[in-house]
């Protein structure tokens, strides 16, 4: 893997993105894919989880843009297919089937910890032009209690998360009401 050529290849796609969605976010969930690798001790294709990682983000725009780059890198077919695969298999809802899509889907939900998930929420409200309590709404309704994941190391930790955001929703709209 020429990380170099990655990240040339898909910074553009992200330069546009929000502060919760851009290149930092990507960095951010490859060091939540470290950490459940050194704590689970998964046997895992890991440069196909880091390539997925970069193209969580594009797969559903793009993905045929990811695989014809993915083959001008002379990457297996079988290995595209992996790496395609794990990159849906890390957005909510997916379920994901594969060992790499489960570490980096859940990468994905615990990236930050509780408090970034919170903040994560507001930040991604207010970007898409939400009022605060159109924010909260859609929280309540789409996110707090839904995120899942599938991992002995990240279930408590998402469990945590969840309870963490259902409580801080519901104190901050109690406040503002």
């Amino acid at each position: 893997m020429d990380k170099e050529k990655l990240v040339d290849f898909v910074t553009p796609y992200y330069a546009n993105k929000d502060i919760m969605h851009n290149m930092w976010h990507i960095e951010l969930v490859i060091k939540y894919v470290d950490r459940i690798l050194n704590s689970g001790h998964y046997q895992v294709d890991y440069e196909s989880l880091i390539y997925a990682a970069y193209f969580h983000g594009l797969i559903y725009s793009d993905e045929s843009i990811v695989i014809d780059w993915l083959r001008s890198q002379n990457i297996e077919e079988e290995k595209i297919r992996l790496i395609t695969t794990i990159a849906h298999e890390s957005q909510r809802p997916e379920i994901p089937q594969t060992l790499e899509g489960k570490i980096l889907h859940d990468a994905h939900v615990i990236e930050g910890g509780k408090q970034y998930s919170a903040v994560k929420c507001l930040i991604t409200g207010s970007v898409r032009g939400q009022t605060l309590l159109e924010t909260i709404d859609y929280v309540e309704k789409f996110i707090a209690d839904k995120n899942k994941c599938y991992l002995p190391e990240t279930i408590p930790l998402c469990e945590e998360s969840n309870e963490y955001l259902k409580k801080f929703i519901q104190t901050l709209k109690e406040d503002i009401r």
